[in-house]
């Protein structure tokens, strides 16, 4: 079994706690620095930008709840405007003051203004600065009905969104919409706040409105990138339904129609729908067999490993070109790497190294590539060769990722130093972290163990995070090394200091079975499962350590089946229900699903249990094929080998 990599700490939703029926009486709190959608096309406006909102002060107008609140008030807080009707930026407020009052309270000679809507307007303003937000609202959108004026319209949305009331803002922006149906601006702010409310029934007569009002020439950007702008939303299948007849409706129009499909199949994907997705990718192409959205959505489709997006995005290849080509030729050939797809991944190489050599990008694909094959020397040519070309700071990541390749290939050559040089080159703070645990590991290699765990423990900690990484560093670094004993101590002091902690429990519980000790694990894992019922890892690692034991073979299959139930698409849990099904004598199962798993994971664990569950059915030569395949993977796999020796078998 497969222990899966330690995962960052889950982030946690934070919701209001507030029970406010209106903002007269008290603040509505709510989360802050959400993530804003990031169109910069048509929906751009320069009165609607990103900012932290302020914190309320009392108001009438209803309150909008927790996270939503947060988030619409830094989405849309409004342009402080001066009254001849130019947009400012507004200035984040510190947290307990009023909604600022308008710069300047005089009319210009062309307003059009009488005296009794500029003293409406002046008392407004008089209220918000005495803390009546809710009055001062209600009198501004009253000026902005009977004015007609954008710059009064925008300011008591801004007023609602600073008393931190999206309905308030909804509903002024509503307003606007009727009092200037022809306003694109007016119809952008409604499906912005609609989007931002997360309410997906609520954006399609705004969409449909603002499409219309859009000049022909902007439709297909505005088109594609509703995508991103409705991935905010929490309900994709809502959004998709609340699109769909207006995305089918544009894809009868032949300057819309790639857009629509292409727009539509991104939702569908995004909704679970991939059969859809497929379909609409097609149409998409089929309307235009050059353009790059639907080749994009085709490479989505293939890393979910949908049927036929792998001929579909090879066509257009044949025929794409440009840049847009070149960076879709890259993440696909980047792809079958991922995948282990190395036929099909040299192929496409040996095009890119050919046509586009001078692309720095083109070269780290290749030494990833030759290291996934084991060809060290032509690696260490082509990483070399990326480093000489991609010198810029839009490529500081990869240089990184370059160097650390080439610290371990010098390692795999037994040249220390050299390994240790290549380290030293890194630059950025960022992957220190990495740096100092490869160089604690390089000399835990070189039989340095106590000084590279005594400069692991001398790293400077910074807080928590940083003293759980150093911890979780040694213990992988002991483990790996095969000094479980070691590795279990580590860990036990790491689960003592963060003891809430279910990964740490994991994988001390791990450790704990590498070190012999099998009950301790069963205890720690059953321990854990109590803690927390949904950690999916912990049914499939006390299910898998039954089955290979051949104890309790029913409650192991339960365990699985659990884990299957709570991360469906592990390939890992997979192999252990596979696993269980052949210790139940269930061959036939047993093979369709470890095939299944090692389709979607090439594993050398996996190939162990495939191959032994076809040479028990009589297929030898399948047998053998899928242990070689196991071996090139890695050729010293403990699993794979000892099944090897216990079969007495030599692919």
């Amino acid at each position: 079994m497969r222990a899966p990599a330690m995962r960052s700490a889950k982030l946690s939703r934070v919701t209001s706690t507030s029970g406010n029926s209106g903002m007269e009486n008290g603040r509505a709190q709510g989360r802050t620095g959400e993530q804003g959608f990031h169109y910069h096309g048509p929906m751009d406006s320069p009165a609607l930008t990103r900012r932290r909102a302020p914190s309320s002060p009392p108001c009438t107008v209803p309150p909008m709840t927790g996270g939503k609140l947060a988030s619409i008030s830094a989405a849309l807080a409004l342009a402080m405007l001066a009254w001849g009707g130019s947009a400012q930026a507004a200035n984040p407020k510190p947290p307990g003051t009023q909604p600022q009052a308008l710069p300047a309270l005089k009319a210009p000679a062309d307003s059009g203004m009488g005296g009794e809507l500029l003293y409406q307007l002046l008392i407004s303003e008089l209220q918000i600065t005495q803390g009546q937000p809710g009055a001062g609202f209600s009198l501004t959108l009253d000026a902005a009905r009977k004015m007609r004026r954008p710059e009064l319209f925008q300011r008591a949305i801004q007023i609602a969104l600073q008393a931190r009331s999206g309905e308030s803002a909804l509903q002024a922006a509503r307003a606007w919409t009727e009092t200037l149906p022809r306003s694109a601006e007016a119809q952008r702010v409604v499906l912005q706040l609609a989007l931002a409310l997360d309410r997906p029934a609520d954006i399609a007569p705004p969409l449909r409105s603002l499409l219309r009002l859009t000049a022909a020439a902007e439709r297909q950007p505005l088109i594609l990138a509703l995508p991103q702008m409705l991935a905010r939303l929490s309900d994709k299948t809502a959004a998709l339904q609340a699109v769909t007849p207006l995305l089918k409706e544009a894809g009868q129009q032949p300057t819309q129609a790639m857009a629509a499909w292409a727009g539509l199949g991104r939702l569908q994907l995004a909704a679970g729908q991939k059969t859809q997705a497929f379909e609409s990718a097609q149409q998409a192409m089929a309307r235009d067999r050059r353009s790059a959205p639907p080749a994009w959505l085709a490479l989505a489709l293939l890393e979910q490993r949908q049927p036929g997006a792998d001929a579909l995005l090879l066509r257009w290849l044949e025929r794409g070109n440009g840049e847009d080509a070149n960076q879709i030729r890259l993440e696909y050939t980047r792809l079958l790497i991922e995948q282990r797809r190395q036929p099909e991944a040299r192929a496409q190489l040996d095009l890119l190294t050919r046509e586009q050599a001078s692309m720095a990008q083109v070269w780290l694909l290749d030494g990833l590539l030759y290291l996934q094959l084991e060809q060290p020397d032509q690696a260490t040519a082509s990483l070399q060769r990326y480093l000489a070309l991609q010198s810029s700071e839009a490529g500081h990541n990869g240089r990184t990722q370059a160097q650390l390749l080439l610290s371990q290939i010098a390692e795999k050559q037994g040249k220390l130093d050299a390994a240790l040089d290549w380290l030293d080159r890194v630059e950025g703070q960022e992957a220190q972290a990495t740096v100092q645990s490869r160089r604690a590991l390089l000399l835990a290699r070189a039989g340095r163990l106590d000084e590279a765990r005594a400069q692991l423990r001398g790293l400077p900690a910074e807080g928590p995070a940083d003293e759980r990484r150093k911890l979780v560093t040694e213990a992988q670094l002991l483990r790996e090394l095969g000094h479980y004993a070691e590795a279990l101590k580590v860990y036990e002091e790491a689960t003592q200091r963060f003891a809430e902690d279910n990964d740490l429990a994991y994988e001390r519980a791990m450790v704990a079975e590498k070190a012999g000790h099998r009950d301790e694990m069963e205890r720690l894992l059953r321990e854990l499962i109590a803690r927390a019922p949904d950690y999916g890892h912990a049914y499939n690692a006390l299910g898998y350590s039954l089955a290979d034991r051949n104890q309790d073979l029913d409650q192991a299959r339960e365990l699985i089946r659990r884990a299957v139930a709570l991360i469906p698409d592990d390939p890992f849990i997979q192999d252990s229900l596979g696993w269980v099904e052949f210790r139940l004598g269930n061959l036939a199962q047993a093979r369709r699903i470890l095939q299944a798993a090692f389709e979607r994971r090439a594993d050398p664990e996996i190939a162990a249990h495939l191959g032994e569950v076809l040479w028990s059915a009589g297929q030898h030569e399948a047998a053998l094929t899928v242990w070689r395949q196991g071996l090139q993977l890695q050729a010293d796999n403990d699993t794979l080998l000892r099944t090897l020796q216990r079969l007495q078998v030599k692919p």
